[in-house]
């Protein structure tokens, strides 16, 4: 099994989970089935639980402390759909993968929440792109 979130980085993405119930969150297996966060399915709702912890609110990334933590907000990486589900779905340096947490929807919705908010990629993220991405491996890892 892959490491998972390394040190703070995963108390962030954990206690920003447990505290965000605001949007209709639904029940999502963890690693391994035995968890049970709620997780919203809308991308800006989404992005607040799993990605702002890390990425800030402004999603300009971290300093000091979370030097290297990239920014999101005005990023041309992003442009590529491809380049941000694949970082989504296989992680990258201290960034986890997301398979065994977020479905397909909901890592289409907070990319395409990012990409608009953040930047101005105004075409949306699809689920059918999130899948071609992730490949049948992501089907045993949490994609539905």
């Amino acid at each position: 099994m892959r490491a998972r979130l390394a040190g703070g980085a995963a108390l962030a993405v954990l206690t920003t989970l447990a505290a965000s119930t605001t949007h209709a969150p639904r029940a999502q297996d963890g690693p391994g089935g035995i968890s049970s966060m709620a997780i919203a399915d809308d991308g800006e709702a989404i992005y607040r639980q799993v990605c702002q912890a890390c990425h800030m609110a402004d999603a300009r990334g971290g300093g000091g402390a979370g030097a290297g933590i990239p920014a999101l907000a005005d990023n041309p990486r992003l442009e590529s759909k491809d380049y941000a589900i694949t970082i989504l779905v296989n992680g990258r340096g201290g960034m986890p993968w997301f398979t065994d947490v977020l479905s397909a929807e909901q890592m289409a919705a907070v990319l395409t929440h990012v990409r608009t908010r953040f930047n101005n990629y105004p075409d949306p993220v699809t689920t059918a792109e999130v899948e071609r991405i992730a490949g049948p491996a992501g089907a045993s890892s949490g994609l539905e």
